[in-house]
């Protein structure tokens, strides 16, 4: 009987180790991951591990994972920018840009050997300060507000051939920050507000040409208008001031009817109001 237990004991054992070994022999690759196989002897193997489950040698093999999903990351950077208007010394220019990354699945060995599993700490901050600094040298301050587009574009651009020769693509790449110091700022706020002013001084002189111009044509209409009568009086003698006597007996007697308090016109030279002969 002891035998017997003996037996069992031994036979227990042997499965216990025998499961250890055999789990220990498995490994499980998430989705989205894959995985890098380290060998003792031989090192970094080429061959990258898909998701599921895999065997590998006890012992003597290693994987280490790697998330290849698309992964955000802010990076912010200080860099310094000529200012465009006086004073001309150097403005900090306060830039954050969010990227979205992820390796590429067939130079993860690579990526591994030689920059290791931190990769995106070790080369996103360094490259990014890099490219942002070469392409706000190429804008002035205003111009990176007012050509915003065109300068995330050209960091976008820049950043991703970059990245790619780490192993790295880059998805997205955009500016979700920038800021300058508060004397620049000011100093902004400033030239707009002269701007503005010029604008409404010169508005105003245009007004008052304009207005100059309508005095010298009204004087100049005015001017023709008391030429013509002195001409036509010279010409016409009275039959003018006679014309011009039934124009205004002709307006007074329209008056006249219109009055409540009066129900006739009277006739003859009366109706001129003895106005002279």
């Amino acid at each position: 009987m002891a035998k017997l237990f003996e037996s069992i004991g031994k036979l227990g054992l042997a499965l216990a180790i025998g499961g250890s070994v055999v789990n220990s022999a498995l490994f499980n690759v998430d989705a989205g991951h894959q995985a890098v196989i380290f060998d003792r002897f031989r090192g970094v193997q080429e061959a990258v591990v898909g998701e599921g489950t895999h065997f590998i040698i006890p012992w003597v093999q290693k994987p280490i994972m790697f998330d290849c999903r698309s992964r955000p990351r802010n990076v912010p950077v200080i860099t310094g920018k000529q200012r465009s208007f006086p004073p001309t010394d150097l403005q900090n220019v306060n830039i954050t840009l969010r990227i979205l990354f992820r390796p590429v699945s067939t130079q993860l060995p690579r990526i591994f050997t030689s920059i290791g599993e931190d990769y995106d700490e070790r080369v996103l901050p360094s490259i990014t300060t890099e490219v942002l600094k070469a392409v706000v040298a190429r804008f002035d301050a205003c111009e990176l507000i007012t050509q915003r587009e065109l300068v995330s574009r050209q960091v976008s651009e820049d950043l991703t051939e970059r990245a790619s020769t780490f192993g790295l693509i880059l998805d997205d790449v955009s500016l979700t920050h920038l800021t300058f110091g508060k004397e620049f700022t000011e100093a902004v706020e400033m030239k707009q507000v002269a701007q503005q002013e010029a604008e409404r001084a010169r508005f105003v002189v245009e007004k008052a040409e304009q207005l100059k111009q309508a005095a010298i044509i009204s004087a100049e209409g005015d001017s023709q208008a008391a030429l013509l009568i002195a001409n036509s009086l010279m010409e016409a003698g009275d039959g003018l001031v006679e014309l011009r006597k039934l124009e205004a007996a002709e307006d007074i007697a329209l008056q006249l009817s219109r009055a409540r308090n009066v129900t006739y016109l009277p006739s003859g030279q009366g109706t001129l109001l003895q106005l002279p002969q």
